[in-house]
């Protein structure tokens, strides 16, 4: 059974899942802020990293979706540290891999460790975050991924200051390896034990069997494959900003060489900014209304950067666009999370149907660019956002008599 937390334990468990997300955020700017360093040290060319990130991203998905039998198996405290540590270990890995001993296989082996960890972690820590939410009465899951962001642009400016100071990607991956594995043991000693979570005392669980089979009865839902839909648009949206936003200011709009990183930057800026003080406004008038003018915001950011004839309109079209895009995925993790009971494996699949759209959704779109080009090519994202907004209904909360009790 839960136990009932005081406001201290309750204070160091919300502190913890901050932590957690800010540590997913700083491994993953970890080994990417390296990445130039790691192909000069083993002599790669770009196909054959981008190989080793596809290893990276396929291992990452497997996480994501096979994160309901894991947590079935150790419940998501203990599933939480185990994962953490296996995702520390592969970033030394990948450094040792690509210093010491010059090998692309050592190297990939560390990327799939790091890729199956984090992103079996992400459903875990997003469902820790979701009871954290409900337990306070208000929205603030975005703000847990706000910290995500922190972690990335925390991790992006340690590369670069290990980059300058000349570190070897041994002794740079090695040394946040090590801080990352005591943010796991320090983190698990203030995650309370919880029931939803599956990971109470093991005398007090079911077989296995029966765990596994509740973590995957979410896939036999529909509005799973309708949150799919929100999720999906706005992660297609993230993703492909992320990617082609920059390449998109230089040369789809022929603007000069840094426009591009400033582009980047602003929409960057937008989503960080609404994730930290959106929770209010979802709050004050409803996750579906929010979704539809988010929707709204960032379909006409894609299409005024699309169509926009100088750099400022450009500039105001990246704003709208990260604005818009900012809240679709963490507004859909707590839809996903409305019944504790069944929190883990809905939260699994829609983020399993949202990160294949984030992972997938950028190189999709690079193919499709070379037939119809790259700002023409936008105009999927202005569909697929569409759609989000026009499905974002299956974001309101369930009725109590909706939701399965726990005690089932």
């Amino acid at each position: 059974m839960d136990a009932v937390l005081t406001r201290s334990q309750f204070v160091r468990w919300r502190a913890a899942i901050f932590a957690i997300f800010m540590a997913s955020g700083l491994s993953i700017a970890t080994w990417a802020s390296r990445v130039p360093s790691i192909k000069a040290d083993l002599d790669l060319d770009n196909a054959q990293v981008g190989l080793i990130l596809l290893g990276m991203g396929i291992a990452s998905i497997i996480g994501i979706s096979t994160s309901p039998a894991v947590m079935a198996r150790t419940g998501a405290r203990v599933g939480m540290l185990t994962m953490m540590l296996m995702f520390s270990a592969g970033i030394a890995l990948v450094g040792f891999g690509s210093t010491v001993f010059g090998s692309v296989p050592l190297v990939l082996a560390g990327m799939v460790l790091f890729g199956f960890g984090n992103g079996c972690l992400d459903v875990m820590m997003n469902v820790e975050a979701t009871a954290i939410e409900q337990q306070m009465g208000k929205t603030v899951l975005p703000v847990f991924h706000a910290f995500f962001s922190f972690g990335t642009v925390i991790g992006a400016g340690i590369g670069a200051l290990a980059a300058w100071l000349q570190l070897t990607v041994a002794t740079h991956a090695g040394i946040m390896g090590i801080l990352l594995a005591l943010v796991a043991v320090a983190t698990f000693l203030q995650v309370p034990v919880r029931e939803a979570a599956l990971d109470p005392e093991p005398a007090e669980k079911p077989a296995w069997r029966e765990r596994l089979h509740t973590s995957l009865e979410a896939w036999r839902e529909p509005r799973t494959y309708l949150l799919g839909v929100v999720m999906l648009g706005m992660a297609f949206a993230e993703g492909g900003a992320n990617d082609w936003i920059a390449l998109g200011t230089e040369q789809g709009h022929g603007f000069t060489t840094g426009t591009g990183a400033i582009a980047l930057a602003v929409f960057s800026v937008g989503m960080t900014v609404v994730r930290l003080f959106g929770g209010p406004l979802v709050d004050r008038f409803g996750r579906v209304a929010v979704l539809r003018v988010l929707a709204v915001s960032a379909a006409s950011g894609v299409l005024l950067f699309i169509l926009a004839p100088n750099l400022p309109l450009v500039l105001v079209g990246a704003a709208l666009w990260g604005i818009g895009a900012s809240l679709g995925f963490p507004i859909g993790m707590s839809a996903a999370a409305d019944d504790p009971a069944k929190a883990a494996a809905r939260v699994s699949a829609a983020a399993t149907i949202g990160y294949v759209a984030f992972l997938g959704g950028p190189p999709v779109l690079g193919f499709i660019s070379e037939h119809i080009g790259l700002l023409n090519t936008l105009f999927i994202l202005v569909a697929l956002i569409v759609a989000s907004g026009l499905f974002s209904g299956a974001a309101r909360p369930l009725r109590a008599d909706e939701k399965v009790s726990a005690t089932k």
